[in-house]
């Protein structure tokens, strides 16, 4: 299956879990990055819940009920359109993007990257060796369901700094997907077992 211009945005981070046996390397990794689109965003553009919890750490953001709204927007610097995401917290709103419309997953990208930085800071780890570590998963390994609607990932199995890993060796990612494989992503999930570090990082469609 043929990647998306998703792939090429979380390679260059241009963004501001019914577990069946391993099916050829990559295959989940292309499940997830599928090309998606034509967006169907009107007239409120699509929307995921969030919620996020852990350990409390300097700079480390809990959201209880949060939002990720995607919608398309005229790009001001060349008047083309774009897509464009609102983040919305427990505090705060901003606006992330452009990104280009064509093919593309912002709110994958958003995900993945949110979850490299809440590792980095709860554990003081490198976000660039927890970003590789991830991509690695990402796109050579991971899971699928008996359906093949579920794909599921644990980029820090057998990790070899374990144990600077505070609690997120065990981190699984998981994705659920629709049966149209261009369709949005209908839930991404990255999930740490037991009570320590007790990590979640949940999006939901609505």
């Amino acid at each position: 299956m043929k990647r998306s211009i998703a792939t090429a945005l979380w390679l260059g981070l241009s963004a501001s879990l019914v577990a069946a046996s391993p099916l050829v390397a990559g295959e989940a990794g292309d499940m997830v990055f599928a090309e998606r689109g034509p967006w169907s965003l009107e007239p409120e553009g699509l929307s995921w819940s969030v919620h996020v919890d852990g350990p409390d750490a300097a700079g480390f953001l809990h959201v209880e009920n949060g939002s990720v709204t995607l919608n398309e927007v005229i790009d001001p610097s060349d008047n083309q359109p774009a897509l464009q995401l609102t983040q919305e917290t427990d505090n705060r709103t901003r606006e992330i993007g452009p990104f280009p419309i064509s093919g593309g997953d912002p709110v994958l990208t958003f995900f993945l990257e949110q979850t490299t930085r809440d590792i980095a800071k709860l554990t003081g780890g490198s976000p660039y060796y927890i970003r590789n570590r991830m991509k690695d998963a990402l796109f050579r390994g991971g899971e699928l369901s008996q359906d093949g609607n579920i794909a599921s990932f644990q980029p820090f199995e057998d990790d070899p700094n374990a144990a600077q890993m505070k609690g997120f060796e065990t981190l699984t990612l998981t994705f659920t997907l629709d049966e149209e494989p261009e369709a949005p992503i209908r839930e991404l999930q990255a999930r740490t077992e037991g009570d320590a570090p007790g990590y979640i990082n949940r999006m939901v469609l609505q």
